[in-house]
């Protein structure tokens, strides 16, 4: 395996992380975001106020996302391993 191949196949991997990973992050990002402003608006500082709507936010990404996202994971191992062959 060439280094080019090597770097186009990290390259690829972290693509598909970025990929895989953005729901759910982005999600996460934006319930923290509105958790936060509703405790600045409200002088409300509870912790578990900003943990619980974020788990079950996520949870919910997952289910929504998790299909795609399992996809995306499957299809880009299959590509690895079809090129496993071809080293050497």
């Amino acid at each position: 395996m060439v280094l080019e191949e090597v770097l186009k196949l990290g390259r690829e991997a972290l693509f598909v992380t970025l990929l895989v990973s953005a729901p759910v992050l982005s999600i996460s990002v934006l319930v923290g975001l509105v958790i936060s402003f509703l405790q600045a608006t409200t002088q409300i500082h509870e912790q578990t106020l900003t943990f619980v709507p974020k788990i079950v936010a996520v949870l919910i990404a997952i289910f929504v996302f998790g299909g795609w996202m399992l996809r995306m994971v499957v299809e880009f191992a299959a590509r690895v391993f079809a090129r496993i062959p071809g080293i050497g």
